[in-house]
């Protein structure tokens, strides 16, 4: 039996670009039909590894980090928005709206990979940031996101407090980023080679049919 095509996606849940990439990755391979010839799997990484827990205005964050207006702020969110509509995804930007915290995100992700609901959770907990309002560094939201998905809240939540569990998580953001990744989403093909940014549908087919037909 032919081996699967593994797919390694390094991105975190805030991320709107990462968001994007995947959406136009899964759409990639629904085209292609060949959805049961890989398997996926998230890896972690924080965009703001040192955000205090009560996280900090979006538009005061984007502005100190990357030196953006508010008025290019707006542009780039306007964008977003409308590439998310033509793939079924929304993003509901407001002005109070902050950037948190999400390695606890990071820990539950990792969690989930043992049942297979790792690509249902990301997108359960990207969907509350964006579209839903919510604050997913807050544990009411993160138990309710894993019970949306059908995991076990209770036994989840309890790794959050585990040290040895977040060491690991912490090695595996260290493991990408010594390997080169500084940015994401970082798209990993085999191990082999690598895509960065939220490409085109036809460049993920592309390199798809690359990876399939070998």
């Amino acid at each position: 039996m032919k081996e699967k095509l593994k797919i390694d996606i390094v991105s975190d849940v805030v991320c709107p670009w990462c968001t994007i990439g995947y959406k136009r990755l899964e759409k990639a391979i629904s085209e292609l039909g060949i959805e049961d010839q890989l398997e996926i799997e998230w890896q972690p990484f924080e965009l703001n590894p040192n955000m205090p827990r009560e996280g900090q205005n979006l538009k005061e964050h984007i502005a100190e980090k990357y030196g953006a207006t508010l008025e290019q702020q707006k542009e780039s969110q306007q964008h977003m928005t409308k590439v998310g509509k033509e793939l079924n995804f929304s993003f509901d930007y407001f002005d109070e709206m902050r950037m948190v915290n999400t390695f606890n995100a990071h820990i539950l992700l990792d969690y989930a990979k043992d049942f297979e609901k790792q690509t249902e959770l990301k997108m359960r907990l990207t969907t509350a940031f964006f579209s839903e309002r919510k604050d997913v560094s807050d544990s009411d939201v993160l138990k309710q996101a894993l019970l949306d998905v059908g995991l076990n809240a209770e036994e989840a939540l309890t790794r959050l407090d585990n040290e040895k569990v977040r060491n690991d998580v912490r090695n595996k953001q260290d493991y990408w980023k010594n390997l080169g990744v500084n940015s994401v989403p970082t798209i990993v093909f085999n191990r082999k080679s690598a895509i960065t940014g939220a490409q085109p549908v036809d460049v993920f087919k592309e390199v798809l049919s690359e990876f399939i037909t070998k």
